[in-house]
């Protein structure tokens, strides 16, 4: 498993429930949570053998920003 970490433009409930149905169905996520607080509202995807493209372009469809940080 590994933990991929995203800056994000999630800076709500209303935005994360748009994309919560598309992680939560994706069958490589386990878990997944935006953090608010941060200034970034970095998204945590914990997974197994995702690329950080794929969560990027899930995000994008849905109108979001979404960046991975390495």
């Amino acid at each position: 498993m590994e933990i991929l970490v995203f800056k994000t433009n999630l800076t709500d409930t209303t935005r994360i429930n748009d994309i919560e149905s598309s992680l939560d169905v994706h069958p490589n996520i386990f878990k997944w949570n935006v953090d608010l607080n941060d200034r970034d509202n970095i998204l945590r995807v914990i997974a197994n053998d995702i690329a950080g493209e794929e969560v990027e372009k899930m995000l994008l469809s849905a109108g979001y920003y979404c960046e991975e940080l390495k």
